[in-house]
């Protein structure tokens, strides 16, 4: 019953504070100085994601400016999920990242985010800052 609270919370939250833009899946720039990095880099297909991540039980989120994506569980998530451990007071709050994946869209007939992404390389991981106190916390 928590994990559907939480689920619907978080998919309520994401769709009101995102904006409504009919844009394609594209690469975001961290900033101008690392274009040429993060150019060669790109030849590989891997999309350039910076966004706020939440994980919780068995559901991965990752909130970008523009789109919400759910993220693949795997060895690399959980790799992301503990790197974050220190930023977090407690299992739920969400955590600044910077990471590269592979964007795969919904399969017909399920249902879900439009993407996921499979993270394949943690560029960076950071506390959300002043955003964090603006949670509303439903209980105890």
């Amino acid at each position: 019953m928590v994990k559907h609270i939480f689920i619907f919370l978080l998919s309520i939250s994401a769709f009101i504070s995102c904006k409504q833009d009919a844009k394609t899946v594209k690469e975001e720039s961290i900033d101008e100085t690392s274009k040429s990095e993060q150019t060669e880099k790109t030849k590989d297909g891997l999309t350039l994601l910076s966004g706020e991540f939440i994980f919780y039980e068995d559901a991965a989120v990752l909130q970008t400016g523009h789109e919400v994506y759910g993220v693949k569980i795997d060895d690399k998530m959980h790799e992301l999920y503990k790197m974050g451990a220190q930023y977090r007071k407690e299992k739920t709050d969400g955590i600044k990242v910077v990471v590269r994946g592979e964007i795969i869209p919904l399969p017909t007939g399920e249902e879900g985010w439009p993407f996921s992404i499979r993270v394949k390389e943690i560029i960076s991981v950071e506390a959300l800052g002043k955003k964090a106190n603006e949670v509303v916390k439903i209980g105890s």
